[in-house]
């Protein structure tokens, strides 16, 4: 690789580094993630049928009243 080859290539890569250094300046750390994002699916139809059916996937695999109370 010649040596105008080799700057050339230094200086794209300076050029990302200047740009992830500039993301991560400015990137806020107060808050943690989920309290940024807390609100997006507010009002969502199709959130809360993802919820319903996470929900009751959960609770089909508790087992039944009838069983606990024979343990």
């Amino acid at each position: 690789m010649t040596p105008a080859q080799l700057e050339k290539r230094v200086a794209v890569l300076e050029a990302e580094l200047a740009k992830l250094k500039s993301k991560v300046e400015g990137y806020d750390a107060s808050k943690p993630w989920w309290e940024k994002i807390a609100g997006t699916f507010q009002d969502d139809p199709i959130y809360e049928e993802a919820m319903k059916l996470g929900r009751q996937y959960r609770q089909s695999q508790k087992p039944d009243a009838a069983s606990r109370k024979r343990t």
